[in-house]
């Protein structure tokens, strides 16, 4: 046992998950999911002990139509206490559209990459920090935190490796503006240990510890490994998605982020707390997945379900 706590001895005690599926997860899906299974969603995955879930975004419905009911979830959610629900914000329309909604919380999202920026936000990393700079502004006279996304933080799909000087730069942009948190996405899940820790190397030079989060998808089954590695080095924040629900719509072949089920599992199975009971939100993903009518992307949950089935048999 010396030598395992010797190697997670790096870890904190306590993680804090953030919850992007009822966002990041569902806003690819080709049909649209009803705005009272959103609601009904979220409010299982508090019911599990989650503190922060990303409940929807306020981008224009022409560009992400499963969105278009964000004002909705959030009037379906206003009674729900004790937890975070940040909504992304593209400009400072959607900004107020959020505010007028009841949004407490909102988050905006650079990317590192310039063509990646141009495709999903029509516009250039420094037009963009520009906007982020604008809405931070005016979530101060509201005292809205802000959070930070970063999109493509070690590869791109139009411009492969993503330099982590680029990463850093817009990092501590973010930090400058006055956002809470900064989370770092593998947007494509082309990361693994090896391009992550001098991301996250680069990121450390300019930002606090206790402000990052990390954001990994699982295209290459390297999600988990890069969420351990980053725990490594100190990190306590950590995005996921029920059933690893998700994709990208300008990355080719990008699959969902990593599982939350195989997170809490892996977080559990190393002692470290989250306050989230992986059975409970077991339950919010099957839930999801029955309606959209496909297996969980989880590992755990699929394991884990056939152990419980196997046990009833008995």
């Amino acid at each position: 046992m010396q030598r395992i706590s010797q190697l997670l001895k790096g870890i904190p005690d306590f993680v804090k998950i953030v919850e992007v599926g009822p966002r990041d997860g569902l806003q690819n899906e080709k049909s649209i999911v009803p705005t009272d299974v959103k609601v009904e969603l979220i409010k299982l995955l508090v019911s599990s002990g989650l503190s922060v879930i990303e409940a929807t975004s306020f981008v224009s419905p022409k560009w992400v139509p499963q969105l278009a009911d964000a004002k909705d979830v959030l009037e379906g959610i206003q009674d729900v206490e004790g937890v975070s629900f940040p909504v992304l914000t593209p400009n400072l329309k959607g900004f107020e559209a959020a505010v007028a909604a009841g949004a407490k919380e909102v988050a905006v999202f650079p990317a590192a990459s310039e063509s990646f920026s141009k495709a999903n936000l029509n516009s250039g990393i420094e037009d963009n920090l520009a906007r982020c700079r604008d809405i931070a502004s005016a979530s101060r006279s509201y005292s809205i935190p802000v959070r930070g996304y970063i999109s493509c933080v070690v590869g791109c799909p139009f411009e492969g490796h993503v330099a982590q000087a680029k990463v850093a730069y817009v990092a501590k942009a973010l930090n400058e503006m006055g956002c809470s948190e900064i989370s770092l996405g593998d947007t494509i899940g082309v990361g693994t240990p090896g391009t992550v820790v001098p991301m996250l190397e680069a990121v450390l030079d300019v930002v606090p510890v206790d402000k990052l989060a990390v954001h990994f998808h699982d295209t290459y089954g390297q999600a988990l490994s890069n969420t351990l590695i980053s725990l490594q080095m100190g990190i306590s924040v950590v995005d996921s998605s029920v059933s690893g629900l998700g994709g990208c719509p300008y990355a080719k072949g990008a699959t969902g982020n990593v599982a939350t089920e195989d997170v809490v599992y892996m977080l559990d199975g190393i002692g470290v707390k989250t306050n989230v009971d992986l059975g409970k939100l077991m339950q919010a993903g099957d839930f999801i997945c029955k309606h959209l009518g496909r297996a969980s992307n989880s590992r755990a949950a699929t394991a884990l379900s056939k152990v419980k089935a196997h046990a009833s048999k008995l």
